[in-house]
């Protein structure tokens, strides 16, 4: 072999090497060769090879004792000084080449081909599915063509994973080409370490501006929930940026240059870059997965498990690399305790609804806030049907449930063969807030408030039942229909208990004395039956003028059956026996109203005035 000394092919690459050297040359230290001359460029690539030959040809004479110390310590001075501007520009391509991603059109694109269901309650992400391509597989979408100046489109996409050219194809085949000399002088490490802080400081900076903060699982866990409501509405649009667009095109990166490498560097600069920032993103929803469970976080869980249920297959797609386990394993797991923890707050839910103790009586018999709450609740957990349908596989057993405990309802499943496990959740549901009710209208000392209670409540659960299709849909028709009869009865109830006992005013029974029916008729007793009349429906008016039907329809119907009831009967009872009553002193002070005065005045019933 030919020394140093004599090889002249060295002698001129060293020349090379040493021109470019920043630490010996200011030419070296103001000017970067790549991306100024193409020409300086190509002579420097060839130096670097020829010296690296004649590296290759000392350590085989080497081998054979046939190479001097001091020529090897030369070619390998010059190899360090070779890679050291190499890694340099190596930085510098990448560094000039990295540019700002426009957030707004990534929500746009990422929204474009998202493939899932439309999310759900305060989400406003309207999405376009989009069916999975046929045809070329995913490694054909993914196969690299080195070094071309290609004019395909800027975007590839491979199901719902849209990618980005992050650099020209110039600046790839240059990050190609020194990629290789560094790897075949053994300089791996350094060029991994090179790329990742660069590319991921490129991560770094959309995650930013996608409003991804660095927050620990703590952090998270201390914010209050009202914070962290609009937090996962926006982690769910960056996470379908972050997955689908973000981390696939630096992947895509990663290959077109370290592919041809031959070696595992395409991996392991992927993970370089995006590891920590994908367990920065995953720890969010894992924060929430974990934290306290209560009634208000399902919906918002739900979303964050629909979202990421949605971005499973592609982070599959994404980080299949065996160096990525880690990250599919921790999206798995995190979907797995969203679901725990979704169907953790529906049983505690129940749970809630049938101890929740308040027992002050709601003023007017109006709406318990209790119900308000739970049908509101149970119309949006309809919303989210087969999110649900999927997460509770157990279902109830037949036959009746808690029976024979006085503190719980009892419900015959029999009847509901059919219905899905969701489904019997809800009807549960409803039976347990009857029950609760039930024990709310014990306290009214009025026995006709505490039907009108139960009216307006059971009145109120039909109503949301029939406003939703898809909980009207999951409940059973026996089911509404007992409903519709339970506030129906109440109904009756109250017209028995109030109205009874001041229509038995107007009976004719105990009126006559004797003798004939027009002449036996006793006075007092008929003054007495208008004196008590008259208080006994002034009470009422009194009374129920504060009471508080908020349904216009169920209120107008009520007012009409107490009608059909009085008037006719107080017509009756007034043009039988007025004659008696205005042939005596002060007739006034008896019949101190018309049939029309009862009807403008049942108009004030049930409007909630204040106490007079």
């Amino acid at each position: 072999m030919e020394t140093p000394e004599n090889n002249r092919g060295y002698e001129s690459a060293e020349k090379i090497i040493l021109r470019w050297d920043s630490t010996a040359s200011e030419e070296g230290r103001e000017r970067m060769i790549f991306g100024t001359d193409r020409q300086e460029a190509d002579v420097y690539l060839q130096a670097v090879d020829e010296i690296q030959r004649t590296l290759s040809s000392a350590s085989i004479s080497d081998c054979s004792h046939n190479v001097d110390a001091d020529d090897q310590l030369k070619v390998n001075t010059t190899i360090q000084i070779a890679m050291a501007r190499l890694e340099d520009e190596f930085r510098n391509i990448l560094i000039i080449h990295t540019s700002a991603l426009e957030i707004d059109s990534l929500f746009d694109s990422s929204t474009s081909f998202s493939s899932s269901t439309p999310t759900h309650h305060e989400l406003e992400d309207d999405e376009d599915c989009i069916s999975d391509d046929s045809g070329s597989s995913r490694n054909n979408l993914l196969q690299l063509h080195h070094c071309e100046s290609s004019d395909s489109s800027t975007y590839r996409t491979s199901s719902s994973i849209r990618e980005v050219d992050l650099m020209p194809a110039e600046a790839i085949c240059d990050l190609q080409a020194i990629a290789m000399r560094m790897i075949a002088a053994g300089y791996l490490r350094e060029c991994i370490q090179v790329y990742g802080s660069v590319r991921k400081s490129s991560v770094d900076s959309s995650f930013r501006k996608l409003g991804i903060e660095k927050l620990s699982i703590g952090d998270v866990q201390r914010l209050e929930w009202e914070a962290l409501e609009g937090k996962i509405r926006r982690w769910i649009r960056a996470a379908r940026v972050c997955v689908r667009i973000l981390f696939a095109s630096e992947k895509k990166l990663c290959e077109q240059i370290f592919d041809c490498v031959g070696t595992d560097i395409d991996d392991a600069c992927f993970m370089e870059t995006v590891k920590g920032p994908a367990i920065q993103l995953f720890n969010f929803a894992e924060a929430i997965s974990i934290s306290r469970r209560s009634p208000e976080k399902l919906f918002k869980i739900l979303d964050l498990h629909d979202a990421l249920m949605e971005l499973l297959p592609d982070i599959e797609a994404v980080f299949d690399w065996k160096s990525s386990d880690s990250i599919r394993v921790q999206a798995a797991e995190i979907l797995s305790r969203l679901a725990e923890a979704a169907r953790g707050i529906l049983s505690e839910f129940e749970n809630a609804v049938l101890r929740e103790p308040s027992r002050v009586p709601v003023p007017g018999g109006t709406i318990h806030p209790l119900t308000r709450y739970v049908m509101n609740y149970i119309s949006l957990i309809s919303d989210y049907k087969q999110t649900l349908i999927d997460l509770i596989m157990s279902k109830p057993s037949t036959g009746s449930r808690y029976s024979g405990d006085p503190s719980t309802p009892d419900m015959e499943f029999t009847e509901l063969e059919g219905k899905t496990p969701l489904a019997l959740h809800l009807i549960w549901i409803i039976v347990v807030l009857q029950f609760n009710l039930d024990g709310k209208s014990k306290p009214y000392r009025d026995v006709s408030l505490a039907h009108l209670f139960m009216m307006n409540n059971v009145h109120y659960i039909v109503q949301k039942v029939k406003g939703s299709p898809e909980l009207r849909e999951m409940t059973a028709d026996n089911c509404l229909r007992k409903l519709t009869g339970k506030f129906r009865q109440a109904a009756t109830s109250y017209q028995r208990a109030t109205w009874v006992s001041v229509l038995y005013c107007l009976r004719d029974e105990g009126l006559h004395v004797s003798g004939s029916f027009s002449s036996g008729v006793s006075k007092t007793v008929l003054r007495e039956r208008f004196k008590t009349f008259n208080a006994m429906f002034e009470e009422v008016h009194r009374t129920q003028s504060m009471w508080l039907i908020p349904d216009g329809q169920l209120r107008e119907e009520l007012r009409i059956s107490i009608s059909e009831k009085l008037l006719p009967a107080y017509r009756s009872f007034l043009g039988r026996f007025r004659s008696q009553i205005e042939s005596g002193k002060h007739p006034e002070n008896y019949i101190k109203y018309s049939a029309e005065d009862l009807e403008t005045a049942v108009l004030d019933f049930f409007e909630g005035y204040p106490a007079s």
